[in-house]
């Protein structure tokens, strides 16, 4: 039997892999762009793909094809310390390997070399923080952090006083939106970048289509599936893992997100004459990277995404505690660029 979450991720996936090489969608070269060379398209672009990403996520699940209190984003409980310190090493981290977990992967398709000791490094330390040897000290920690507030999302928030639940999901995502929006086409430049703006678009497209493939064509009550989208940490040390132990493992979303987004970075690499084999310059840019991967495997284990897991897919459902990692990856990110980790931006593009 044809399972279609796994095909709709590889679909998926696929997708994000072409738009990924073709536009260079990453939240690190984004902000790095705004905030060294005034540059603000691809944060811009950025936006628009979380404005069509809540919108989207709102809708399907406004209209009950999608319940994405079944999420991992929107569990009662959670610990914001650990969710906030994993965003801000992973933040960190990205910087000091010069691109995040997704970029990672679009970037291996293309022939980085790189980028594969990136992802290796990311899905080891992300299995040692969710089941391995640190596992032990974040669950002590979050079982001493962790707490169960009374609103878990924004408009659930917004429900404590008094305001209906339908009312309030409509006007915090419209409002939400609209603010991103304004802020991105408020830039002429950003207006005349079509490929950038198609870009944001259809990330957030992609966003909602992970909703319906795990929430609605997945949807099996004798079989259930995780209800997610799109997110790299853990399906990157899944994919590890089953390439190692594949007759002990079954292929799942995430999985199959993986393997698209290396498929489609691949074929759009090979077919634009964009494919070159790259190294490491030297055995403090190894250092540097690996360090870098090892914290954000780890941050992002802790923090239950990376920038788009959260910073994306998470933050489409409007969850606080979405909110928090995000605040995280931003201010790692920010002390790393404009910090101690200043980078040559020769490395990850």
């Amino acid at each position: 039997m044809i399972d279609l979450a796994v095909v709709a991720g590889f679909a998926i996936g696929l997708t994000f892999g072409v738009v990924g090489l073709l536009s260079g969608f990453c939240l690190m070269s984004s902000l790095r762009d705004w905030w060294t060379a005034d540059d603000g398209r691809k944060l811009r672009s950025y936006a628009v793909a979380l404005g069509v990403a809540i919108l989207g996520a709102q809708f399907v699940a406004g209209v009950g094809l999608v319940d994405l209190g079944k999420s991992l984003y929107l569990q009662p409980s959670f610990s914001a310390p650990l969710i906030f310190i994993g965003g801000l090493l992973f933040g960190i981290g990205m910087v000091l390997s010069n691109g995040c977990a997704s970029r990672a992967l679009v970037l291996l398709g293309r022939g980085n070399l790189r980028s594969l000791v990136v992802i290796t490094i990311i899905g080891v330390a992300a299995q040692m923080t969710l089941k391995g040897l640190i596992a032990p000290a974040r669950l002590a920690f979050l079982n001493l952090t962790q707490t169960t507030p009374a609103a878990i999302s924004a408009p659930a928030l917004l429900t404590t006083l008094g305001i209906d639940a339908t009312v309030a999901r409509i006007a915090v995502a419209l409002i939400a939106s609209g603010a991103l929006f304004i802020f991105a086409f408020s830039d002429q430049k950003f207006r005349r970048a079509r490929g950038q703006i198609a870009a944001g678009i259809t990330v957030g497209l992609l966003i909602t289509a992970g909703w319906l493939a795990t929430g609605w064509f997945g949807a099996d009550e004798f079989n259930p599936i995780p209800v997610t989208s799109l997110t790299f940490i853990s399906p990157i040390a899944d994919s590890l893992q089953y390439t190692m132990l594949s007759t002990g493992m079954s292929l799942n979303f995430g999985i199959a997100l993986v393997a698209g987004v290396l498929t489609g970075s691949l074929l759009t690499a090979a077919l634009t004459g964009r494919f070159r084999l790259e190294g490491y310059t030297s055995p403090n840019h190894m250092v540097r990277s690996i360090s870098g991967a090892a914290l954000m495997g780890s941050g992002g284990a802790m923090a239950y995404g990376c920038s788009i897991g959260q910073g994306l897919t998470g933050l489409s459902t409007l969850a606080l505690p979405s909110l928090i990692a995000a605040v995280g990856i931003v201010l790692g990110a920010a002390f790393g660029i404009r910090g101690f980790a200043r980078v040559p931006a020769f490395a990850m593009r």
